[in-house]
């Protein structure tokens, strides 16, 4: 970020990675096959990816746009809404493999003269600096007691005028700043895979404006599949951890109709299907023969059906809401999962990420322009709190709530919630202004 910017390209930024960084640029996979860590980045973020001179290393061929996005209740045959792209946008968002974004920033990052990175290495320890030498060593010794010094698995101690924590969940930066969180488990798990369309039915090779993204809310959870380039998709599919464990356990044939089955049956069909130990193949032929599938529509159109999942892709995650409860203390912020973690299901996880980057990158820029000290809570950090905090809270809680309300299988909390969605659907206006927040991330 400093070196996309003339006001902060004379910084000195160190990265400290505990994974080794070469296996991120070297990574590469064959065209017909895909990392089943994928996100969906919408148009704010990649103007940001584009600004900090990101975006020209993406592999761009393992991107995909879609513009429209058919979301429906499980227990409800009639309660949908569906989301088009703004016309201001050229898409709702595009999908594409975590690793690609990864080694993209790694590559513009080893551009940056004023950039160190520290890979395969681990923090040993932060603390504050030595209080000052009295009388001091030098007039023009500075005073880094306020400083916080980290040090390395290598044994080099780094002084950070700003430690930026972007360490994750359980974040040593934020254990050191004394930031507590607030938080629950959800007893789910997000099971991922990398999937594949029937031959011929590639969204985006034949219809690339029609390309669309898939969600059906179950009362476990919600289960969607996204669009990948060429006969792709990736699957996430948010279940109880039972559930999970016993979708692991499947042939990738019972999987792949599990799948199938979670898009287009009844809940007691699909409820019968996670008691098998194997079969679901034929059960799923069954039972589609006996009730038609076409009835499960939405806006005219049935989920595409999928083919197969690729071999190894299958796996799962504990999901969690956790928020910390500030972002910043005196020459601390924390960025990403370190500062929240939020459900997948609006993905938005990797957007406010980003979103925090651009915010603090912003106020560290508006700093040195006025002379200030990037590290100073009262000021620069103030400003990245100030934006971002109640921003992301608004987001957490928002699908927060959208998680307990489409969990609930009381039949009246069933149809109020579905009077609710027909309603934001049929209202043109409202329905744009969710998608201008859910782009603005």
């Amino acid at each position: 970020m400093q070196g996309s910017s003339k006001v902060t390209s004379h910084l000195r930024l160190a990265l400290v990675e505990s994974q080794d960084l070469e296996r991120a640029r070297i990574w590469n996979l064959p065209p017909d096959q895909f990392s089943n860590r994928a996100s969906s980045l919408t148009p704010s973020s990649l103007s940001f990816l584009s600004q900090i001179g990101a975006w020209p290393y993406v592999d761009t061929s393992r991107v995909q746009p879609y513009r429209h996005m058919r979301v429906w209740d499980g227990l409800s045959s009639t309660s949908r809404i569906s989301f088009d792209a703004l016309t201001s946008e050229p898409s709702i968002a595009s999908m594409t493999e975590n690793q690609n974004l990864s080694r993209a920033l790694i590559a513009r990052l080893d551009n940056l003269s004023a950039v160190s990175l520290f890979d395969k290495t681990s923090v040993a320890d932060i603390c504050l600096g030595p209080p000052p030498s009295s009388p001091p060593k030098s007039p023009t010794t500075p005073n880094l007691s306020s400083y916080p010094h980290v040090t390395l698995s290598s044994n080099r101690t780094i002084a950070a005028r700003l430690l930026v924590g972007a360490d994750g969940l359980n974040s040593p930066v934020r254990s050191f700043a004394g930031i507590t969180t607030r938080g629950w488990d959800y007893d789910r798990h997000g099971v991922v895979a990398t999937m594949k369309l029937p031959a011929g039915t590639g969204h985006s090779s034949e219809n690339p404006q029609g390309v669309t993204a898939y969600q059906r809310f179950l009362p476990s959870g919600p289960i969607a599949f996204l669009a990948l380039p060429g006969n792709y998709v990736t699957l996430v599919w948010t279940t109880t951890p039972a559930q999970a464990m016993k979708l692991k356990a499947l042939s990738t044939e019972d999987f792949v109709a599990m799948v199938n089955a979670a898009f287009r049956l009844d809940m007691v069909d699909l409820n019968f299907m996670f008691t098998l130990d194997s079969g679901q193949v034929g059960e799923l032929e069954w039972r589609e023969s006996v009730q038609p599938s076409n009835r499960v529509q939405v806006d005219g159109e049935t989920p595409q059906r999928i083919a197969s999942v690729q071999e190894g892709s299958i796996a799962s995650f504990p999901l969690r809401l956790r928020h910390a409860s500030t972002y910043t203390s005196n020459r601390i912020a924390l960025i990403g999962d370190a500062a929240h973690t939020i459900h997948p299901l609006a993905g938005q996880g990797l957007n406010m990420g980003l979103a925090d980057s651009r915010s603090l990158a912003s106020a560290v820029e508006d700093a040195v322009l006025h002379g200030a000290d990037i590290g100073n809570e009262m000021g620069c950090l103030d400003n990245y709190k100030g934006e971002m905090w109640m921003s992301n809270n608004r987001m957490l809680g928002t699908v927060d709530k959208l998680h307990w309300l489409y969990s609930a299988q009381l039949g009246p909390v069933v149809g109020l919630r579905g009077l609710g969605l027909n309603i934001v659907d049929a209202l043109g206006p409202l329905k744009g202004w969710f998608m201008r927040q859910a782009g603005a991330m």
